[in-house]
């Protein structure tokens, strides 16, 4: 049956699927279990799994023809790992429409990393068997193909720490110094981060968790830095 709140979801996902498989997607293990054995979302997510990796290294490969293998897959780990994956969840806010159980709804599960990921899976595998693979495709695609291109930029390292690293090295900036605080109670953290290259604040970002924090941080200072680094290479050109 499709709830207007589920109705929100499928719009969100811009697909059309049957409500019932749609909501085995979201059905955590934790509710299942507490729900007389229910069936979870975790073959769905095995499937999905596979679905996005074929998906995105079709992609990566027709996007980037003069690539090597191993920086291939490098960009595909960049753009399928857990991080990623909760963070398009969030985009699409599937956290909302879970099924928890007690335990996992008490402990903030619904914004959790891991939680958030196989759940995406589950959904793309859902798609798949609704409609089949153009289907899963033109999603996968709408949501992954930005951040295809957005890896393809972050240097060799495929992080934004990494590429700050080597930009800071360029400018001979040292190494960036990270700090961070954090707000809210254990299971709904909030963290701010900044970071520092050559003595001055050059990024900050937030998040619910210090690594995200600090990826925003020097995703933020990586641009900064770029720019600087572009432009005195125009001038040493002139």
């Amino acid at each position: 049956m499709e709830t207007p709140q589920l109705a929100e979801l499928i719009k969100a996902l811009n697909v059309s699927i049957e409500p019932t498989i749609l909501n085995q997607a979201l059905t955590h293990r934790s509710f299942a279990y507490e729900n007389g054995g229910l069936p979870t979302n975790e073959r769905l997510e095995f499937l999905g799994d596979a679905v996005l990796g074929l998906v995105v290294t079709e992609n990566l490969y027709a996007m980037f023809p003069d690539e090597q293998e191993g920086q291939l897959a490098k960009l595909r780990a960049a753009v399928v790992n857990a991080q990623a994956l909760a963070d398009v969840a969030r985009t699409l806010d599937v956290g909302s429409y879970l099924k928890l159980g007690k335990g996992e709804e008490s402990t903030g599960g619904r914004d959790k990393s891991s939680i958030l990921a196989d759940a995406l899976e589950a959904v793309i595998g859902a798609i798949f068997i609704a409609n089949g693979l153009a289907s899963a495709r033109e999603f996968i695609e709408s949501m992954f193909n930005p951040l295809i291109l957005a890896s393809s930029g972050m240097g060799a390292g495929l992080d934004w720490k990494t590429s700050l690293q080597e930009v800071s090295a360029l400018l001979e900036l040292g190494v960036p110094v990270y700090s961070s605080t954090h707000v809210g109670p254990d299971h709904e953290k909030l963290f701010t981060a900044e970071v520092l290259a050559g003595g001055s604040v050059m990024g900050t970002g937030t998040g619910r968790s210090k690594k995200v924090a600090e990826q925003e941080a020097a995703a933020q200072a990586y641009s900064v830095l770029m720019a600087r680094y572009e432009a005195h290479q125009a001038q040493a050109g002139e």
